[in-house]
């Protein structure tokens, strides 16, 4: 694996750092919130839902959209329970929400659409949900990751509408102000870049995650057949467009095996260069978390430190609570 520049970034090292606790606060919860209801190829009704936990708190709570990881292949919304109790227990609402993937013939545009439907769903109900949804922020895990930096760089804007370059189109509905990556991806034609000749030239082809889901399942299509596509389905490549863009708070791992390192800094640099308060944190020795679901428990421990978590927390008050 190639090393990654850190420059420009915040090393911290998680080994033998203590584990977050829970219990210091009282959580209300709600399960399996239809917030949208998509048709499958069959012509079939394919509810999508979200799990939500509140604070007890005086005043409606800041709202965390959490979008969890699966490789562009699974989406469960059950997922990092641990930590996003740690997040609600702070002080936030965390709504984490499942959406479409690959074995339902999704792309990246539905997967984006699912993520920029559910913010909608919820500011359409903040007084029942007991949420403030003036203060907004998405948090992502790998292809969770990616797709909350795809919509924190549209800001409202749509990938399946042709003015999708004009502010003046944007939803302010599906905007925030805040997003938290975990190692997610930002240019999918790299995203094996730091990684050996042979897995590189594994991604070279029609037949990998990456290109079906931006050209579809069956499109047969790799990356380099499809440029525009790709390029639509950079993050990077929508920062031009949106004048006011959130607070960006990227996480990777020094050795991360499934997505390069320098995706979350090609997607630091951008952000910076566009004026955009970036910061890029790097876990020396930390894995790609989200395989603790694949019962590799011990990957997944650098990422729910109490220090990791806090930096987690402590940019969410700052981006939040100002």
């Amino acid at each position: 694996m190639a090393e990654s520049d850190t420059s420009t970034s915040i090393v911290v090292d998680p080994m033998d750092e203590p584990q977050i606790t829970l219990g210091k606060r009282k959580l209300s919860e709600r399960h399996d919130i239809v917030y949208a209801t998509r048709r499958g190829t069959d012509g079939t009704p394919v509810p999508l839902r979200l799990d939500l936990m509140v604070p007890d708190t005086d005043e409606p709570a800041p709202l965390v959209v959490y979008v969890p990881g699966g490789g562009f292949m699974i989406s469960r919304k059950e997922l990092a329970p641990d930590t996003k109790s740690y997040v609600a227990e702070a002080g936030f609402a965390v709504a984490s929400i499942e959406y479409r993937t690959i074995p339902q013939d999704a792309t990246f545009r539905d997967a984006v659409a699912d993520v920029q439907s559910a913010l909608r769903h919820l500011r359409a109900h903040a007084e029942e949900y007991g949420i403030d949804t003036e203060r907004v922020a998405l948090w992502g895990e790998s292809a969770g990751g990616y797709l909350v930096a795809m919509t924190g760089a549209l800001g409202g804007r749509s990938l399946s509408d042709p003015a999708t370059t004009d502010p003046e189109a944007a939803d302010p509905d599906a905007a925030v102000q805040a997003v938290v990556d975990n190692f997610g991806a930002s240019d999918l034609t790299r995203i094996v870049a730091d990684f050996d000749p042979a897995t590189r030239a594994r991604f070279e082809g029609a037949d990998n995650i990456a290109a079906m889901f931006v050209n579809g399942r069956t499109s047969r299509a790799s990356l380099a057949d499809a440029p525009q596509a790709a390029a639509e389905a950079n993050p990077i490549s929508h920062l031009d467009s949106n004048p006011a863009l959130p607070a960006f708070l990227l996480l990777h791992g020094t050795a991360d095996p499934v997505v390069s390192p320098s995706q979350t800094l090609l997607l630091h640099e951008a952000l910076r260069a566009h004026g955009a308060d970036s910061t890029r944190v790097v876990l020396l020795g930390a894995g790609h978390g989200d395989l603790a679901v694949l019962d590799d428990e011990e990957v997944g421990l650098p990422w729910s430190t109490r220090r990791t978590m806090d930096l987690v927390t402590d940019f969410l008050a700052r981006t939040l609570h100002g």
